[in-house]
């Protein structure tokens, strides 16, 4: 049967261990809510460029015929 110094020592370990644990874990929460926001923001450069894209691309119905690849080909 373990002592009680050992188990305090395990005791001990464990709450280190733990303590390592939750700094960890809030650092990447931290990092996770950083990512979150750029990946937000970077959506919505996105969307931007998209809506840019289709106001300024010819109308597909009013572009006449689509020109044939020249005969070298």
């Amino acid at each position: 049967m373990k002592s009680v110094n050992e188990l305090t020592q395990a005791i001990e370990a464990l709450e280190t261990r733990n303590a390592f644990q939750d700094d960890v874990i809030e650092q990447l929460n931290h990092e996770l809510s950083i990512h979150q926001g750029q990946i937000a923001e970077l959506r919505h450069q996105v969307s931007l460029l998209a809506n840019r894209m289709k106001e300024n691309s010819p109308d597909q119905s009013g572009k006449e015929e689509i020109e044939p690849p020249p005969p070298h080909y």
